[in-house]
């Protein structure tokens, strides 16, 4: 039977979550409601039982019609489609036999008009595999993640030009901290705002006051505010989410006047341990900006000297037609043809 949750049934949401063995914090109600009040859609949980076979699907519905792109072209709640929150998502499925929850799902898909999904698997977990003959599966780039097994592995997988770095964040006297509270998170906003600012970041990546206040109060055991401080200013600072034995590297910012000093070097090895000492067993950091091999890809790659994963996503058209008649509707505006869905591209 499939059953669909909706964020004011957060409490049994996050307990259908938790009773799969390998969630993360990316399908908890705490996480999708920052993005609800950042304006991505509305949050469902998907959660099917059968016989033999259970699954897990969060999404951000988004009605078409309110993307500023279609704006008078077509009627409100008349088409809509799927997209994983911001992060992670997608099926987590336990069991063999599929079949049966694609079928009910495709089902529910079918009656509510929701036209297209686009799916970001989780590289940790790699929930794909169970979903590659529902969505065409893409594989992209590479991901890097830490092994938190000992203090001792977790310096040792570090490079040595790392390792440099990290001391000369020690020896120029930056200290780390962690902690959550209201004037952290609002620094960390500035801090995060202003490293947008630098980067020539879209809009969509300013998050407002009300977003930062939700991470703060709607995942209370979950996200915390690491951060880098030289004589008492707040020089670097990353949130962190942790849930399940895995830490994620969430949003991070810092002063780029204090680069030099290597600040986010040492809070990233501070943190991983921290998770080390809490239990933790990965700190996930991700990969370059779009699965490039970039700068800051190199960045990451310089904590860990293992292997690593790979990031995939998924997509699936589920009304061809109206998919078509939306891509013609915005034909001649469409600024990026690779983008799915590709109306709003």
């Amino acid at each position: 039977m499939l059953t669909v949750y909706t964020i004011e049934q957060s409490e049994q949401w996050d307990t259908i979550v938790r009773s799969f063995k390998e969630y993360d914090v990316y399908w908890l109600s705490g996480y999708v409601k920052a993005f609800q009040i950042h304006g991505d859609g509305e949050p469902l949980l998907f959660h099917y039982e059968g016989s033999g076979v259970r699954g897990i699907n969060v999404v951000m519905k988004r009605d078409v019609a309110k993307d500023k792109r279609f704006m008078g072209k077509i009627s409100e709640s008349q088409y809509f489609d799927f997209a994983t929150p911001y992060g992670y998502g997608g099926w987590i499925v336990e069991g063999k036999e599929s079949e049966e929850l694609f079928k009910a799902y495709d089902n529910w898909i079918q009656k509510n008009r929701i036209i297209s999904e686009f799916v970001r698997f989780h590289p940790m977990i790699k929930n794909h595999e169970k979903c590659d003959g529902f969505y065409e599966v893409i594989q992209l780039g590479e991901v890097i993640h830490m092994v938190l097994s000992s203090p001792e592995d977790i310096w040792n997988n570090i490079i040595s030009k790392n390792r440099n770095m990290i001391r000369k964040a020690v020896k120029n006297d930056v200290k780390i901290y962690n902690g959550r509270f209201p004037e952290i998170y609002e620094r960390f906003r500035v801090i995060y705002n202003g490293t947008m600012d630098k980067d020539d970041a879209e809009e969509y990546y300013y998050f407002g006051e009300e977003f930062y206040k939700s991470v703060l109060n709607d995942l209370p055991q979950n996200a915390q505010m690491f951060w880098a401080d030289k004589d008492r200013q707040v020089i670097a600072a990353s949130i962190m989410l942790a849930t399940n034995g895995r830490m994620n590297y969430h949003l991070s910012g810092s002063l780029r006047e204090f680069s030099s000093l290597a600040p986010t070097n040492l809070l990233l090895y501070q943190a991983a341990l921290w998770g080390c000492a809490n239990g933790y067993k990965t700190l996930y950091l991700g990969g370059g900006v779009g699965s490039g091999e970039d700068s800051l890809f190199k960045f990451k790659r310089a904590f860990y000297k293992g292997n690593l994963n790979r990031f995939y996503i998924g997509r699936k058209v589920f009304e061809p037609d109206v998919y078509q008649e939306l891509a013609k509707i915005r034909a001649s505006s469409i600024e990026n043809f690779n983008f799915f869905p590709i109306y709003r591209g």
